[in-house]
């Protein structure tokens, strides 16, 4: 069985106010908070628009300054060195010497410069050779007369023919040999001895003249 409310216990009845006084105190914070920030706002403004009371500052251009100079350019100096220096020697000369009819004067001898010496051409090749004093047959004469086969050669059955370059001045005078060819076993050595033993040889020729020239010879050693 449902119990029965009161008309002073309904409080449906009385929704309507309830919501009305819920508008009410919500516009009246609203109002609120918007005066409040307004305040605070005019406040700041109020700060923003105080008197300037500071001193105006006085702009100061920037200084430029003036690029330094460019460095000076040294221009290079041209010494002239000579290519041959004179030195001059100061020459002491006494004139306080008496000079009387007895005083012998010494007479100053200028050496001269020696000359060169200018090196003979040697010809390889010239018109008339060189040649031992009455031919080959003669000095085939002389290498039999002379000529010694080496024990060493002998005992080693050593035989052959050495070459020999020589060179005959316009004197006829035998320099600078030299083995060409050899066959060792002292044959070479000998060959070389006999040559120097050798009389002067008539000069080779060149134009009529004599002249100093190179020649090669050959010696055989044969055993018997």
């Amino acid at each position: 069985m449902e119990a029965k409310k009161t008309p002073k216990a309904d409080l449906t009845k009385k929704t309507s106010l309830f919501l009305a006084i819920g508008l009410v105190l919500s516009l009246g914070v609203t109002l609120m908070a918007f005066e409040w920030k307004k305040y605070d706002e005019g406040e700041l403004m109020d700060l923003g628009m105080a008197p300037d009371d500071f001193e105006e500052l006085t702009e100061i251009p920037p200084t430029e300054q003036p690029p330094p100079p460019p460095p000076k350019i040294q221009q290079p100096q041209i010494i002239e060195i000579p290519d041959e220096e004179e030195i001059e020697e100061e020459i002491e000369i006494d004139l306080d010497v008496e000079i009387t009819e007895e005083t012998e004067v010494e007479e100053i001898v200028f050496e001269e410069e020696p000359e060169e010496e200018e090196a003979e051409e040697i010809f390889m090749v010239v018109e008339e050779q060189a040649s031992f004093p009455g031919g080959m047959s003669e000095w085939n004469k002389f290498l039999k007369k002379n000529l010694k086969y080496p024990r060493q050669a002998t005992r080693m059955g050593i035989e052959g023919a050495v070459f020999l370059s020589f060179v005959v001045d316009k004197q006829g005078v035998i320099s600078d040999i030299n083995v060409i060819r050899g066959i060792g076993g002292g044959c070479d050595e000998e060959a070389i001895r006999v040559l120097k033993e050798s009389p002067r040889w008539a000069p080779g020729k060149q134009r009529g003249r004599a002249v100093k020239s190179r020649m090669q010879l050959r010696i055989v050693f044969r055993l018997k």
